[in-house]
């Protein structure tokens, strides 16, 4: 088979692209990659759409077995990936040869790594998108993580390679996981929280609990409480919805959250900060930053544009090859 072989699964190693869109109003949740720019620079690397599925690879990643030719890329997290035993680098085009075997050690920043395989897998996509949701164990690979022994084919059968692979990515063009600031605009809810609450939500740290995973992080921290005790209707809710439980405890609502929530809605985490947020592990602080809503459509915008003109550069280099 052109494919990979799963030797060792890992802590939780999904198929994930970027997400099923259009089902919200069913029931059903957008999923897809926790750290979006990851998969989708890793997939730009290749000369692949920026949603092809890849692997999400979770602070102990796979063991995996290489039975044809390939040209990958491992974006994210560095999980200390070695290919045959060699250390193998980030944010570049890497070209395994069959029988070649990629493996991953010590997580030593961040806990989400992506392999992404030019031209993809051969999966069958389940309306619409190739990832794997869990909580309903459908798409992806048979609708659950991989486990040994599993095989996956690639779509493509013979790597088409760049003239010169002497290239990496800038690591300016990824958000960095050391400053732990993340970046919010203001929920719906935010104004029917008492004055202390709000002045901590700001002031002081918070931590993620060991209660987060890809349906959401709970918070550490000061209790944040109602002005007056309401009953809440349930409400339309995203990826990156700060919620706050009955008890006080702020949620992160990460990829796989619900659609609709029943408790106040205090915060939005701005889109270009969720694959920082993704990529912190229980333990790790995290601090609040108030920003407007102009703010973050500039933050966006210079964002896509940046990728946009990776983008056009990395299409080039595959075109004139």
């Amino acid at each position: 088979m052109m494919g990979i072989k799963v030797i060792k699964a890992g802590m939780l190693t999904t198929v994930q692209d970027l997400g099923r869109t259009g089902y919200r109003k069913d029931g059903l949740t957008v999923s897809g990659a926790m750290d979006e720019d990851a998969l989708r620079l890793g997939n730009l690397l290749l000369g692949n759409a920026a949603g092809e599925a890849g692997l999400e690879c979770t602070l102990t990643g796979p063991e995996i077995l290489f039975e044809s030719d390939a040209l990958i890329a491992i974006t994210g997290a560095d999980l200390s990936a070695k290919i045959d035993g060699l250390p193998a680098e980030l944010w570049r085009p890497l070209l395994l040869t069959k029988g070649s075997v990629l493996t991953f050690g010590q997580a030593i920043a961040g806990c989400r790594t992506y392999l992404s395989v030019q031209g993809g897998f051969d999966l069958s996509p389940v309306l619409g998108s190739l990832s794997t949701y869990l909580p309903a164990g459908f798409g992806g690979f048979e609708g659950r993580a991989l486990k040994k022994g599993d095989r996956i084919a690639f779509k493509l059968e013979v790597p088409h390679l760049p003239v010169a692979m002497n290239w990496t990515l800038s690591k300016d063009l990824y958000t960095p996981t050391d400053k732990n600031i993340i970046r919010v605009m203001k929920g719906p809810e935010f104004e029917l929280f008492g004055e202390k609450s709000l002045a901590d939500l700001f002031i002081s740290p918070f931590s993620i609990s060991k209660a987060a995973d890809r349906m959401g992080y709970r918070l550490e921290g000061p209790v944040l409480q109602l002005k007056t005790a309401k009953e809440m209707l349930s409400s339309a809710v995203t990826f990156g919805t700060v919620q706050v439980t009955s008890e006080g405890s702020p949620i992160v609502l990460m990829a796989d959250h619900q659609t609709t929530g029943g408790y106040p809605r205090i915060l939005q985490v701005l889109r270009t900060d969720l694959g920082k947020l993704a990529q912190l592990h229980s333990g790790a602080q995290i601090q609040f930053e108030l920003l407007s809503l102009k703010q973050a459509q500039t933050l966006l915008i210079a964002r896509e544009q940046e990728i946009n003109q990776l983008k056009q550069s990395l299409t080039f280099k595959y075109i004139s090859s």
